[in-house]
């Protein structure tokens, strides 16, 4: 045998060596069961049996609105809502809220908080949505 043949050949050994040894010491995590998993995420996201307010902070409108609503450094209040808004247009902007940018309303909430986005919930249902501006709409 030649040297690099050797070397070939040790690395090889040590290779299967070292397998052996990862195999001898693994230990056996039992598996998932991803039937269930699939069950349990689809529970989470049913949110038929949730209010409004469950709803929002589960969407994490409470961290840029504050926990009561009456807003933050991060976003605007979120009260008498009533006065600007129906129900309809309130879920429409939530579903697109970029499409409302150019009111004047908007152009001041972009001054007073820059770099901040309302977030689109066009991937949410409509239902729930309904749930949000229901709430809002009551404040």
């Amino acid at each position: 045998m030649t040297k690099p043949q050797i070397w070939v050949a040790a690395f090889l050994f040590l290779f299967i060596i070292l397998f052996l040894i990862q195999n001898a010491t693994k230990t056996h995590e039992p598996e998932k069961d991803f039937s269930q998993m699939g069950s349990s995420m689809m529970q989470q996201e049913s949110n038929e049996n949730l209010s409004g307010a469950q709803l929002m902070n589960n969407f994490g409108c409470l961290s840029c609105h504050g926990a009561n609503l009456e807003g933050t450094a991060m976003g605007p209040a979120l009260v008498n809502l009533k006065e600007f808004w129906s129900r309809d247009n309130l879920i429409n902007y939530l579903r697109n809220p970029n499409s409302y940018m150019n009111q004047k309303r908007f152009q001041e909430y972009q001054e007073k908080y820059p770099n901040m986005i309302m977030p689109a919930y066009g991937n949410k249902d409509v239902k729930d949505l309904g749930k949000i501006a229901d709430y809002l709409l009551s404040r």
